[in-house]
């Protein structure tokens, strides 16, 4: 009955789900992290019937056990639930266990670092598409505590992109643009307009993702996606950087780091606005990656420390906010990352519990009217930003009741 009631409201849960970013739910828990066959740069994608292996892993801050329950649910391209039963997608138990769990050593904030590799011994995965994991704590299986999503691929096309700055709204400015071509010679796909879902996504950011593109050219073998106004994106610049992996000394964008009892405090350096000039900086889009110097497993030995952000700001900000993105906002827009302006400092402010590691951020601002994150006003818009792209194609044939991934394709502009 309890496994009854789990799956039923996490069926309620998943009928407002449109995005692809990891959720969490509990203040406990930090550093969610999909990993693809422990790569931390590679995109949440595996294939299907291969070796790959999708790690989940998430830190829950005590030193007492939860016994989490984790549920593997399958997807539409849009991220809603697809009318598969739990049968058609899975083999092997569902609602199982999270097993694979070490407490920290010698950290100031006392954590569990808990780990699930997909699929393992007691599940497999069947079809490609979309999935969503929901974690439960069994003392409380009345709602998660997070969501991590992943898609399983299985390769019928090719894809040959390109990106260019020579663009349908301007050339060597401010925007980039995505072209691809997907051969399907081989495959059947009878009505292309009506079965093929797209989805292109810049630094794997799911709030400018583009998706449902129409072709642009239809062949008995080909399709064309070019010169497409909606495959344009505003090009940024590149991500700011800083690395907290010493207690000892303040590395790359570090002002100082300061121990008020009984936890570590972090002070960036204050930012500044870079919308008159591109920075060139080798970041990683956006990505972070947990590490400690002295450190012999970064996953229990890197200590939390609170990070001061800080964004000088003079006069009047249009209406909306500023918000701090990178892969540790999970792209969501919430309080938590909203900045909060400081009339003694004349600056916006954030404070946010971090793991040690190496960070990437960005300063993004949301007009009210528009509810669409730009960096325009705070990091400018330039051609030259060595911005990745993720193209993914699905499909589902007449008569169908999911959509599989027939395709995906990282492009880069460099």
């Amino acid at each position: 009955m309890k496994t009854q009631m789990i799956l039923c409201l996490y069926a309620l849960l998943c009928l407002s789900a449109k995005a692809q970013h990891n959720e969490v739910y509990s203040s406990k828990i930090q550093s969610l992290q999909v990993k693809v066959n422990d790569n931390w740069l590679a995109p949440p994608v595996i294939s299907l019937n291969s070796d790959d292996i999708v790690e989940i892993s998430f830190d829950e801050l005590s030193h007492e056990y939860h016994r989490f329950q984790y549920v593997i649910s399958h997807c539409n391209a849009d991220w809603t639930p697809s009318d598969l039963n739990e049968i058609d997608y899975l083999e092997g138990f569902n609602n199982s266990p999270i097993e694979d769990y070490k407490n920290s050593l010698n950290t100031t904030m006392l954590y569990t670092h808990y780990r699930l590799s997909l699929p393992n011994e007691q599940v497999k995965l069947k079809v490609s598409g979309n999935y969503v994991v929901t974690i439960f704590d069994d003392d409380d299986s009345s709602k998660p505590i997070c969501k991590a999503y992943f898609s399983v691929v299985e390769k019928k096309v090719a894809i040959a992109a390109s990106v260019s700055s020579n663009t349908d709204i301007d050339t060597n400015k401010s925007h980039q643009q995505v072209s691809f071509k997907v051969n399907y010679n081989g495959y059947t796909i009878r009505n292309p307009q009506n079965e093929v879902k797209i989805k292109v996504m810049q630094n794997l950011r799911e709030d400018n993702c583009v998706t449902n593109v129409q072709p642009s050219y239809v062949s008995p073998t080909e399709l064309r996606y070019e010169y497409n106004r909606d495959l344009i994106f505003e090009a940024g610049n590149e991500y700011r950087r800083f690395e907290m992996v010493s207690i000892r000394h303040a590395a790359r964008g570090i002002q100082t780091i300061r121990y008020f009892a009984p936890y570590y405090h972090t002070i960036l350096f204050p930012d500044e606005v870079r919308n008159r000039n591109y920075s060139f900086d080798k970041d990683q889009n956006g990505r972070y990656y947990v590490r400690y110097d002295l450190g012999n497993n970064n996953d229990i030995d890197a200590d939390y420390m609170f990070v001061h952000f800080s964004f000088p700001w003079k006069g009047l900000l249009p209406d909306g906010d500023l918000y701090l993105q990178g892969s540790f906002t999970n792209d969501n827009f919430t309080d938590n990352y909203r900045l909060t302006y400081n009339p003694e400092t004349q600056s916006f402010e954030s404070t946010q519990l971090l793991k040690q590691g190496a960070y990437n951020y960005q300063y993004l601002f949301v007009p009210t009217k528009s509810n669409k994150a730009t960096g325009a006003l705070t990091e400018g818009n330039f051609y030259e930003t060595e911005n990745e792209y993720l193209i993914l194609i699905y499909h589902r044939p007449f008569g169908e009741r999911y959509d599989k991934l027939i395709g995906v394709q990282p492009v880069y502009y460099k």
